[in-house]
């Protein structure tokens, strides 16, 4: 299953859908809203997020158990170094392994002050290359401490993320550099919202694999992808969040739909948002979709 995803990744057209686990006790809601959409045909593998923005949610590993079940598709289950020392980390691996879950997006993570629970403070031993590390000691047979186990775990596929956009280049680079020397076989972007901005993304991200060789070349760059129907949305990742551009063309044109209403609102957002995906496509067809759980959107951008 992850040995076919991780093909498709190298060599073909590669898509993952994002789902982000609620404030609840179950995920029966998301299972049913992508069993309705059909999305499970549409993609070729699920992510988990972890805790997104520090606020309390559902477990990412067990939503990825439950996914991976139901769908008999791959789940990239996320685990951020905020919440756990390298003790947790392992043991969650190990568990997630037996439970054929092997392929983890590595994050350090929204910091704990931010977090809707009082008092919450953070578990930092390092930044998500110190996961990346970890699982490549998986990989070989032994923990983070050398100790061999007596029964080597299955091979886990490690992913990493990065911004999407920085007035000095240099600085792309150089992490991209990191996350490939550290063993990512991708690395996802934050939203792309420009054609040019993406084939900047491509060429600084090839000759960060350039200075490598064997496996770390065959690393490949995977495209966020976030789909914007209303211009609250445009203007607040434009204002707020670091590592994103969203052109002023965009905002332009859901400025002037918006006096309009909201039906043409999401109308020009849709189209703007799905001409970007058919673009992006056509030039690098490996895509991360997220739509905070807006599975109908998704399933809309992909028929």
């Amino acid at each position: 299953m992850f040995e076919e995803l991780i093909e498709k990744l190298r060599s073909g057209t590669y898509i993952t859908l994002e789902t982000t686990p609620g404030h609840l006790p179950t995920i029966n809601n998301i299972l049913s809203k992508l069993d309705e959409f059909a999305l499970y045909k549409k993609v070729d593998a699920f992510t988990t997020t972890d805790n997104p923005l520090a606020k309390l949610k559902y477990n990412a590993i067990l939503a990825a158990i439950k996914l991976q079940q139901r769908f008999n598709k791959p789940v990239i289950a996320t685990m951020s170094m905020r919440d756990r020392n390298k003790i947790a980390l392992q043991s969650d691996l190990l568990g997630a392994n037996d439970f054929d879950i092997r392929a983890i997006l590595a994050l350090t993570g929204d910091p704990a002050k931010i977090s809707d629970q009082p008092n919450t403070k953070g578990c930092f031993e390092g930044d998500s290359t110190l996961l990346l590390d970890i699982i490549r000691f998986f990989n070989a047979g032994i923990d983070y401490a050398g100790k061999e186990f007596k029964i080597k775990p299955k091979r886990i596929y490690p992913f990493a993320v990065s911004n999407a956009y920085a007035k000095n280049p240099n600085t792309l680079l150089k992490k991209f550099k990191k996350k490939i020397e550290h063993g990512a076989v991708g690395v996802i972007t934050q939203p792309v919202f420009d054609i040019e901005n993406l084939k900047n993304l491509l060429t600084l991200f090839e000759e960060a694999r350039n200075n490598f060789e064997n496996e770390r070349a065959k690393s490949e760059l995977i495209v966020g992808f976030f789909p914007i129907t209303r211009l609250k949305t445009a203007q607040f990742l434009a204002s707020h969040v670091p590592g994103i551009n969203v052109p002023r063309s965009w905002i332009d044109e859901l400025y002037k739909a918006h006096k309009d209403g909201e039906e043409k609102e999401y109308e020009v957002g849709f189209a703007l948002s799905k001409e970007l995906f058919t673009n992006i496509m056509a030039l690098h067809p490996k895509v991360h979709i997220m739509t905070a759980n807006r599975f109908d959107l998704a399933h809309a951008i992909l028929s």
